[in-house]
């Protein structure tokens, strides 16, 4: 057959083996076992079955992908995607764009919901955060964000709908809108409380549904008082000329690769000049911040743009805006320190604004040796910020003595500010003993509980234990002595509770202060007390940090999505888990 045909038949019957031992395997095994090879060939050109657990497992994990990832419904009908899943399991088959729109996010939303909803009927108080935005399409929504401690000391934080609102943003109107939101999501009977901005309607809003305490959003007070010490002549007039230094280096590619040139050569960072946005907090001090770093670099650069005749509207910096940039970052620079630690969400941030006010007042005190300029900020800032929380000053004075890093208050000047703010403690938790106890006492006078103790009666009645024997002792003295221990006053129990807290040693800064308080198991009482403080945050930053994830989900190329999906698809993409869809 050689000779003839050009075949080797001895070649074509017997296996060639691979010198990788575990591809031999796999021939011999292949041609051993040909019949269970044919079936799995068969199995592997099944289709799954559209209901089996594999099919569906595939399903879940695309919803998660599109919600997670924020992802166009549309990617599950991209050439890529497809290839992709398809190398992965050719079994699968895709379902339509359709499916994953009307049928399968839509119950993953339900079901999430289901899951905050359970988590919010156990909390003993929830805070909730409203802002609102604009997306792409102009359409006007607005983000409710909720925050609780759960039974295990563990910060909860929920986004519980974004929803478009056509109506005019009046606080009457408002109102209505968040006493619909603590019914939509059974949150009546949880003492709400409410963190927004300082705008008027906001403000009349959170009056007019009754929600307290109404917390003004920290971060953006400071933002308001540090723009009003920008708002001095001297200093706005340097950030003008700022801004046309850093537009200039943005607009002009040549320029910025002399800018790259220039850094490379004084061994600088590489690093973008910012320009600051009105918006953004903070965003004036880290454009002066990035110009100082490279003050070095931008004037030896615009030299070189001016002799060329390239830069000839450009602004010198003189030597007093020298001298003052690094006066004012100096100023300013605790501002952005308190507005990040403020911004938390893991841990407890209400108990942080006291000591803030205190630290930042006492930073802008006048000093003989300021710069006039700074002298005149100091002045700005100490007059718009220092009279901002007098309204609800006690309650952050609480907050602060909740935590047990702050316990000691020693941001208050004299030991009768702090005793009063801890008597105020006491008689907050002796009210709660007793609305507790009246509680205990109209549950127990329930007839359901009644009915249930009757027939754990009879149910002891049909094996009655034998009567326990008495000693001589009992005998002998049991009508003098009274087994009864003495119970507790609820105001003892407030007061003792409170005496052993104030005892102990303050926490750490950097430590955990829920779980502190998860191991005092002896304050029962006052342990309730700070979950309904600590669970408020101190900034409306969770609803506003929702504006980017909503940015990315209704872009240009997404302006027709649906009112209904844009909530979806928010909601889902914070609260979304893995154990949702395993």
């Amino acid at each position: 057959m050689k000779r003839r045909h050009g075949v080797d038949i001895s070649a074509a019957a017997t296996p060639s083996f691979s010198s990788d031992p575990a591809e031999t395997r796999a021939t011999l095994s292949s041609s051993k076992g040909g019949d269970r090879s044919i079936a799995s060939l068969f199995r592997q050109n099944t289709p799954l079955a559209a209901n089996s657990a594999r099919s569906q497992a595939i399903t879940d994990a695309i919803a998660y992908f599109i919600c997670k990832d924020i992802q166009p419904y549309s990617v599950v009908e991209n050439e890529g995607f497809k290839q992709l899943v398809h190398i992965l399991d050719p079994r699968y088959k895709i379902p339509q764009r359709a499916f994953f729109t009307d049928t399968q996010i839509p119950a993953l939303y339900i079901k999430v919901k289901k899951e905050v909803m359970e988590s919010l009927s156990n909390a003993k108080r929830v805070a909730i955060t409203v802002d609102g935005w604009t997306s792409c399409a102009t359409h006007s929504y607005i983000t409710v964000t909720s925050h609780h401690i759960d039974n295990e000391w563990n910060m909860k934080n929920y986004v519980l709908q974004t929803r478009i609102y056509n109506e005019a943003h009046t606080g009457l109107n408002l109102s209505v809108f968040l006493r619909d939101v603590c019914c939509e999501w059974k949150l009546e009977d949880k003492k709400p409380a409410l963190v927004t901005d300082n705008a008027r309607n906001m403000l009349l809003a959170g009056a007019g549904a009754d929600m307290e305490p109404h917390i003004r959003c920290i971060a953006h007070t400071l933002n308001l008082s540090s723009q009003k010490a920008l708002k001095v002549e001297t200093v706005s007039a340097l950030l003008v000329k700022i801004r046309k230094l850093v537009t200039f280096f943005h607009k002009r590619p040549k320029a910025c690769g002399a800018l790259h040139e220039v850094q490379a050569q004084l061994k600088l960072k590489d690093h973008k000049l910012i320009h600051d946005v009105t918006t953004r907090w903070n965003s004036s001090l880290d454009m002066m911040e990035r110009l100082w770093e490279q003050q070095a670099a931008v004037t030896l650069t615009t030299r070189k743009m001016k002799s060329r005749s390239r830069g000839e509207n450009l602004p010198d910096l003189t030597e007093e805006d020298i001298t003052l940039m690094p006066e004012i970052i100096k100023l300013l620079t605790p501002l952005k320190t308190a507005t990040k630690c403020l911004s938390e969400e893991k841990t407890p941030t209400i108990s942080i604004i006291a000591p803030t006010l205190a630290k930042l007042l006492e930073h802008f005190d006048p000093d003989d040796s300021d710069l006039p300029v700074i002298s005149e900020m100091k002045d700005k800032f100490r007059q718009d910020f220092s009279t901002r929380y007098t309204y609800i000053q006690d309650f952050l004075w609480k907050a602060s003595a909740l935590d047990p890093r702050f316990k000691a208050l020693e941001f208050l000047d004299d030991d009768h500010t702090r005793d009063t703010v801890y008597l105020g403690i006491t008689a907050e938790v002796e009210n709660m003993a007793e609305e507790d106890g009246r509680l205990n006492e109209r549950q127990a006078t329930n007839p359901e509980n009644e009915q249930s103790s009757h027939r754990e009666e009879e149910d002891e009645d049909d094996d009655p234990e034998p009567p326990m024997k008495k000693s001589a002792l009992d005998l002998m003295f049991g009508s003098f002595s009274s087994p009864r221990a003495h119970k507790k006053s609820s105001r003892e129990r407030a007061k003792e509770e409170t005496a052993k807290y104030r005892g102990r040693d303050c926490l750490d800064l950097h430590g955990d202060v829920l779980q502190w308080w998860k191991k005092q198991v002896d304050l029962p009482l006052l342990s309730k007390l700070a979950k309904t403080y600590l669970s408020i945050p101190a900034t409306s930053v969770p609803s506003e940090r929702v504006f980017s994830t909503a940015g990315d989900i209704v872009t240009a190329q997404r302006s027709l999505l649906l009112p209904e999906h844009v909530d979806q698809l928010i909601f889902l993409k914070k609260n979304l888990t893995l154990s949702h869809v395993r």
